[in-house]
């Protein structure tokens, strides 16, 4: 196995490892080793890998978080449960129709962000694996949040230190567009408070800002939410971005605790992309973050409104 350095700050791949044995010790401290320095790794050649076998790996470095869907009433997957699907299609494999609730609702994965930190449930790596990629566009790109920190006027340190930002899922889907209420059962599960400043596990300090903040504690609404754009805007500088361009059999990790990440625009409704993603979290036990009896009343109250209208 080798590592590569894939840009000047952060980033790797890593060339002649094989996921489908996650009892290999070499390959899994090689995986620790590198997404400590590097905080991002694509992991090539892993298009025999399936999805039972990609949760095996992922649950080698630590408890999943499931997601909402397993447990989601009179819901069809394509997919194994304890996937997460990043993708354009129905349960029948056809591409969404871009009117659908739910490709409004993805839409807010084109904007920067660290999954799950909404969550209380802390969320340690991504792990995405590429099942069907578009031909052209559809990159995914990555900020470097510990560089991004290091880079910041000494007179921000100061004044962020100490603050903490509440982070909600609907917020950024309404920031991409999407009609998202906090009130439905399943997002009030959705909200958690962050730090703004975390310890990454490389010891590095990172700023811990994204699409999912929407508000500054104790500060003034209008000025919080200046201060989030102002950090968001300074960490977009295309000196802190990777953005990677997927190759068939690429699985892509990476630490949700120091980095943001977004996908990015391609031909929706011409090209299929079927994106498959365990989460491995740090609450110490595998369970979903959102109660059954919240994720039963949400999916009831958006059948009500569809039939509605």
């Amino acid at each position: 196995m080798e590592v590569r350095k894939l840009h000047p700050l952060f980033a790797a791949e890593l060339i002649g490892a094989d996921v489908s044995d996650p009892q290999n010790r070499e390959l899994i401290d090689t995986v620790e080793d590198a997404m400590r320095e590097y905080a991002v790794l694509c992991i090539r050649g892993q298009g025999h890998i399936n999805d039972q076998q990609q949760l095996a790996f992922a649950r080698a470095f630590g408890p999943l978080e499931l997601p909402p869907g397993n447990n989601a009433p009179g819901v069809k997957s394509r997919i194994a449960p304890g996937l997460y699907s990043a993708s354009n299609l129905d349960a029948n494999g056809e591409i969404v129709a871009l009117e659908s609730r739910s490709a409004k609702i993805a839409k807010g994965n084109e904007l920067f962000h660290a999954d799950s930190s909404f969550n209380d449930m802390p969320s340690k790596w991504s792990i995405l694996r590429g099942v069907i990629i578009p031909p052209e566009r559809g990159d995914t790109q990555f900020i470097d949040m510990r560089a991004v920190y290091e880079a910041l006027p000494q007179a921000m340190k100061d004044r962020i230190a100490d603050l903490k930002a509440e982070h909600s899922y609907a917020h950024s889907r309404r920031k991409a567009g999407a009609d998202a209420d906090d009130n439905l059962p399943m997002f009030k599960y959705m909200r958690a408070v962050q730090p703004m400043v975390k310890q990454s596990p490389s010891g590095r300090p990172t700023l811990f800002v994204g699409a999912h903040a929407e508000r500054v504690i104790g500060m003034d609404e209008e000025e919080g939410t200046a201060l989030i754009e102002e950090l968001l805007a300074f960490a977009e500088q295309p000196q802190f971005i990777y953005s990677h361009k997927w190759q068939p059999g690429d699985i892509v990790i990476w630490d949700n605790r120091c980095t943001l990440h977004r996908g990015t625009e391609f031909d929706y409704l011409r090209y299929k992309r079927d994106m498959r993603r365990a989460n491995v979290n740090e609450s110490g036990e595998e369970r979903c973050a959102i109660p059954a009896e919240a994720l039963t009343q949400h999916y009831q109250q958006l059948s009500k409104a569809e039939a509605a209208n």
